[in-house]
């Protein structure tokens, strides 16, 4: 069986490294709010391109600390409207409606599963306060159209980055392009812990402060609360994995591209769609195809020994959660959840195992 993503596998690759890193913390009996932490910060806002970077517990947490924070420096609130992708992963809406913020789903282009730039304008209201991108699956989202409607509407430009550590838009890295950004480090992501963990990036000192504050408690000073915050903080442990980690980072984007692209030569189905990514940088921490019948075509690629995963199965505005959006109809996004069906693709595959999906594929009828 080629599995869709070994952990033990992605581990092993610097497991040595990774063990000696973990014991340093556990011998230093300091396991929170320590030394590499401070590394793990200065070493990925460098890596970003930003000022600043503020760890906490989980990507969620990331997206949440950043809306709050505007809230409390008095740049949100209740009520104002952000404009997000109907095609994400939940989390990102998660983030606005927990701040009693209200999301405008806009749809996707189907070119490029990313949010139509072509759409945005005609979801601004008087209430629009922010557009949210969602580099999804690993690509690029932002284009300079974007960046001009955010100016012309004096928007704030935010980034959901979770699927796109070390993605470029020109010399910047996406986590650098909007005004603050939101990154996972969950274990399957391109730059996983062992565990959960999350980040915020920005030039802004203010909100970076506002964030690590709200994130420790809503204090900046032992036992003196200036909000009603929360505890969200990565630990030391989670910190040196990543700084392990993170010199490896360009290596393994790079073998993802090099699967990725042996995949669009190589895939040759009619039932099958590539996603082209045109001008778009991608990191591929997923690899989507769509096909028609793709809940047959997942079961003939298990049956032939090729694991596959399906990101997502039912889209935010079809959740239960949201239940008030159910009769909503967004037929772009509904269609990629009816037919997307992500391959393998990470830098533990061998080229017989990436040669053989491209075969099984080519085989499916």
């Amino acid at each position: 069986m080629i599995n869709y993503l070994s952990l033990q596998k992605i581990t092993a690759l610097h497991e040595s490294e990774i063990t000696t890193a973990v014991n340093q913390v556990l011998r230093s009996g300091w396991y929170l709010q320590g030394e590499h932490i401070a590394l793990f910060e200065n070493n990925y806002a460098q890596y970003i391109g930003t000022k600043y970077c503020v760890t906490c517990g989980n990507g969620l947490d990331a997206l949440c600390l950043i809306f709050r924070a505007y809230i409390e420096l008095g740049l949100l609130k209740e009520g104002d409207e952000v404009i997000v992708p109907a095609n994400t992963y939940i989390a990102t809406i998660l983030s606005i409606t927990e701040n009693h913020l209200t999301p405008i789903l806009v749809e996707p282009d189907i070119n490029t599963l990313e949010i139509d730039e072509k759409q945005i304008e005609q979801a601004i209201t008087s209430r629009t306060r922010a557009i949210m991108l969602v580099h999804l699956y690993g690509r690029c989202a932002y284009i300079p159209f974007i960046g001009d409607i955010c100016k012309h509407h004096n928007l704030l430009l935010l980034e959901d980055n979770a699927q796109a550590h070390g993605c470029h838009f020109g010399n910047k890295r996406t986590g650098s392009l909007g005004t603050a950004a939101a990154h996972s480090f969950y274990p399957g992501k391109n730059l996983g812990a062992l565990g959960d963990a999350g980040a915020v990036t920005t030039d802004d000192e203010q909100l970076a402060q506002t964030i690590r504050c709200l994130a420790n408690y809503g204090s900046a000073r032992k036992y003196e609360f200036t909000y009603k915050g929360r505890n969200s903080r990565m630990d030391e442990i989670q910190a040196a994995v990543l700084n392990v980690k993170l010199p490896y980072l360009y290596k393994e984007n790079q073998r993802r591209k090099y699967i990725a692209k042996a995949y669009f030569e190589g895939i040759n189905n009619p039932h099958i769609t590539l996603i082209k990514d045109n001008d778009r940088d991608n990191v591929y921490h997923i690899f989507p195809i769509l096909c028609p019948s793709r809940n047959r075509l997942q079961q003939y690629l298990k049956e032939n020994g090729v694991e596959t995963m399906i990101h997502y199965p039912i889209p935010p505005h079809q959740q239960q959660a949201y239940e008030e959006w159910n009769r909503r109809h967004y037929p772009i996004t509904d269609l990629i959840h009816q037919q997307e069906l992500s391959l393998p693709c990470n830098p533990t595959m061998t080229d017989e195992e990436v040669h053989e999906i491209i075969n099984c594929i080519n085989k499916y009828q």
